[in-house]
C-alpha cells in the first residue's frame, strides 16, 4: 500500500484491530528507507552517494537503520500503555513531498 489513502488505511486499521482482540495490543511500525547491506546491494558503489542525497532531503538528516527499528519495536513491545499506534520511522520521510 502506498500514497496518502494507504496511509489512513493502514492508521485506521491498526486502531480498529487495537480495539477488537483487547487486551491484546496491536501497533504498526511504517518504516520508510532502512539501510542495510541488502537495500544498498543494487546501488553497487553508488550506494553512499545515494544515502547522502537522502540524508540531504530528510529533516532529521539521518538514513534510518536496522537499531532504529529495533530500538522502536523494543518500546512498543514494553510500554504496556501503547496500543493502536502507527509509528512513521524513516528520518521524516513522511514530511516530505515525494
Amino acid at each position: 500500500m502506498r500514497g496518502p489513502a494507504a496511509k489512513v488505511t493502514r492508521a485506521s486499521l491498526t486502531a480498529a484491530l487495537a480495539l477488537e482482540p483487547a487486551p491484546v495490543r496491536v501497533n504498526l511500525v511504517a518504516p520508510g528507507f532502512t539501510a542495510t547491506p541488502l537495500s544498498a546491494s543494487p546501488l553497487g558503489d553508488g550506494s553512499e552517494a545515494w544515502r547522502e542525497q537522502l540524508r540531504a532531503a530528510l529533516p532529521f538528516r539521518e538514513v534510518v537503520g536496522p537499531d532504529d527499528m529495533a530500538t522502536l519495536a523494543v518500546h512498543l513491545m514494553c510500554d504496556e500503555a501503547v496500543t493502536g499506534t502507527t509509528s512513521d520511522l524513516g528520518g521524516g520521510h513522511q514530511l516530505v513531498p515525494s
